[in-house]
């Protein structure tokens, strides 16, 4: 790198860096909490929230890879503003946003799509602006800024839905926005270098990741395999599975052609020999399994507290406030009391934990459960996020030399933002699918409900079952002409329903998190910095073995 590292102007642009990663994680955990509220206003359903939130990772996930080589032919500092442009004026738009297509828009397009710019930018840019032996600690403030967000982002986004609007938390992100370029000038460029978009590669990577996601995301309204009464048909089944299914043929076409490019001379989106790293996908895959469960949890919870308790977004903030203080406190301390612990302990340790508090949720979904219910496995689930967080960046960035770190970053956003996205579709999936059977079996097996209301109930939820609360499903009863009996039976089998829903998806983030223990064996069992060299000498070899026909 060409720039040299800053001295006077260091806590400058460490807080323009850490002020930017913050952002980018703040939007998410804001739009969580606040996702009853917000699909009232825009007169949508929490399916369409879960849209928005899914495609807004997806977007990211999809063009993270090819934002980085953009900010290789840029200049990472220019790729950062205009990232930061794109990022303000879709803040802008959300914050105006009469519907929810223009929230599509706003959000999960114009955001994501910034998002992609500034991210891999702020890994580059932390190496060109600080030396060697202050670069660890800079990407460990970073790191932290975004554990910030997540800490505070529930009780930033549920004080100002509650005593004003979710649109006032997107304004105030375009105000950030102009600050941080305010300053920008401060830090230290990353120049251009001489180098061509592979625009196959980045067709192919974003049109299979996206269908994959899309596939599960709407299988809650087609069905997995066999296509749901009403939904679609494609050659006799949902269109779901052929989404998945061709998306997975066109990410194997996407590998085989970034080996093609390697080997005839070209400029791979993504140089395959970076996947043959053991290290690094050990890490990659721990960070996707991270980020999958986090977002099954961050979506299922908000919706217990403010949908099936029918608490305010503050209220709703201040529950979730034990995970994120737990996350960051795990995150944060970890590698200061054990500076030399075993990354694979930890990360193992940190799933257990996970595990436990999503099970303690499960057997907690009943009847007469209260918010108390929840501040226990709050506790567990924060600490074991945070304890993969303390190890993982490290993982992956310790995995390779220096001069390939902006890479390797805009890889583990990738598979982060990637997590975040199937997450949110299969948890989401699962609980609106389980919804509507059992609201739909719920009705036609309750003799309070007469038989005409229950052959009309037949073919109506044939489309799914919204889900709302009980004040919002009396309210909409009231203006049908059901007596107060068939009114009262249905509020009751849909109450059920909702925590039959729940238990369904917080069982399959349990089975998501004890499915990636299966695969810590391969994370290091030293901390980075012990024999490293050995390590990777010791990686590459079993990599060659291990993958000798790729």
């Amino acid at each position: 790198m060409s720039s040299t590292p800053v001295r006077g102007n260091a806590g400058l642009v460490l807080a323009v860096l850490a002020a930017s990663q913050f952002l980018m994680t703040l939007d998410s955990s804001v739009m969580n909490v606040s996702m009853a509220v917000v699909a009232s206003d825009l007169g949508t359903t929490i399916s369409g929230i879960q849209t928005a939130i899914t495609l807004y990772t997806l977007v990211m996930a999809t063009m993270m890879i090819t934002g980085g080589e953009l900010g290789t032919i840029l200049g990472r500092r220019r790729a950062f503003a205009i990232g930061l442009l794109v990022y303000g004026a879709g803040s802008l738009v959300t914050a105006l946003a009469p519907n929810l297509l223009v929230l599509l828009l706003g959000w999960s397009l114009l955001e994501g799509l910034g998002a992609s710019l500034i991210m891999p930018a702020i890994v580059a840019l932390v190496a060109a602006n600080f030396p060697a032996e202050r670069r660890a600690a800079a990407y460990g403030l970073v790191a932290a800024a975004g554990a910030m967000a997540v800490a505070a982002g529930p009780l930033i986004g549920g004080a100002v839905t509650t005593f004003a609007s979710w649109r006032y938390v997107f304004a105030g992100e375009v105000v950030i926005v102009l600050a941080i370029i305010a300053f920008l000038r401060k830090v230290a460029d990353v120049p251009p270098s001489p180098a061509r978009i592979d625009l196959v590669g980045s067709v192919l990577s974003v049109v299979g990741l996206g269908s994959v996601v899309y596939g599960v995301l709407r299988t809650s309204e087609w069905g997995w395999v066999v296509a749901k009464p009403g939904a679609p048909k494609v050659l006799g089944a949902s269109p779901s599975i052929w989404l998945i299914l061709l998306g997975v043929l066109v990410v194997f076409a996407f590998m085989r052609w970034e080996e093609r490019l390697v080997r005839t001379g070209g400029e791979p989106l993504l140089r395959p020999a970076l996947l043959r790293n053991r290290g690094l996908v050990a890490g990659l895959t721990m960070f996707f399994s991270q980020y999958i469960v986090q977002a099954g949890v961050f979506f299922a919870v908000p919706l217990f507290l403010s949908v099936v308790l029918e608490l305010d977004a503050l209220q709703t903030g201040l529950r979730i406030l034990p995970l994120s203080f737990a996350l960051l406190a795990a995150a944060a301390g970890i590698p200061k009391v054990w500076p030399r612990a075993n990354p694979r302990r930890v990360v193992r340790i940190g799933l257990f934990s996970v595990l436990a508090g999503i099970l303690v949720l499960v057997a907690g979904m009943d009847p007469g459960a209260n918010a108390g219910v929840v501040a226990i496995p709050m506790l567990l689930i924060g600490f074991g996020l945070g304890a993969l967080s303390s190890q993982l960046g490290s993982v992956t960035v310790s995995s390779v030399p220096d001069s390939e770190s902006a890479e390797v970053g805009g890889l583990q956003n990738t598979g982060t933002n990637l997590g975040a996205s199937l997450g949110t579709a299969l948890v989401g999936s699962v609980l609106l699918a389980t919804l509507t059977a059992s609201v739909a079996s719920g009705i036609q097996e309750n003799p309070a409900v007469p038989a005409s209301v229950k052959a009309q109930a037949s073919t109506q939820l044939v489309g799914g079952v919204p889900f709302i609360s009980d004040k919002q499903l009396t309210e909409a009863l009231a203006a049908t002409q059901l007596d107060a009996a068939t009114a009262s039976a249905i509020t009751e089998v849909n109450a059920s329903a909702r925590l039959d829903a729940l238990r369904e998806a917080f069982g399959v983030t349990a089975l998501l998190a004890a499915g990636a223990l299966m695969f810590t064996g391969r994370l290091t069992d030293r901390a980075p910095g012990d024999d490293d060299e050995d390590d990777r000498g010791d990686d590459d070899e079993d990599d060659r073995r291990d993958h000798a026909d790729v």
